[in-house]
Formats: C-alpha cells, structure tokens, sequence
C-alpha cells in the first residue's frame, strides 16, 4: 500500500520520533509503515490521520 505518510509528517515539521510518540508506537514500527513494509490497521490509520490532520484518502491513495 503507497502511503504519504513521510510526506504529509514532513510538511507539519514532526520528526519521526514526535509522531511516533503521539500514536504510542515506536519509531521504528512508524518508519516500516512510512517505507511501505507493514500496514497499519484501520485504527492505526486512523489516528494517523487524524495526527497529521487529514483524511484517510489523502493518506493512502
């Protein structure tokens, strides 16, 4: 699944680390999503983008 994770994170000036903790993963865990490697489940997604205010379609398509 192509995400725009790293992209939409970037533009709001979080590091990996920030997000990371606000979603109470660790940072690696969010770096495998950003690359693509694992998926999040919909929760997950969903507070993502609700984190990085915005959509789920914005997200991930």
């Amino acid at each position: 699944m192509v995400n725009k994770i790293a992209e939409l994170r970037a533009k709001t000036g979080m590091s990996q680390k920030d997000l990371a903790k606000e979603l109470k993963i660790s940072h690696w865990y969010l770096n495998k999503i950003e690359r693509g490697k694992v998926d999040p489940g919909v929760k997950l997604a969903v507070r993502i983008a609700r984190a990085l205010d915005t959509t789920l379609n914005d997200l991930f398509f």
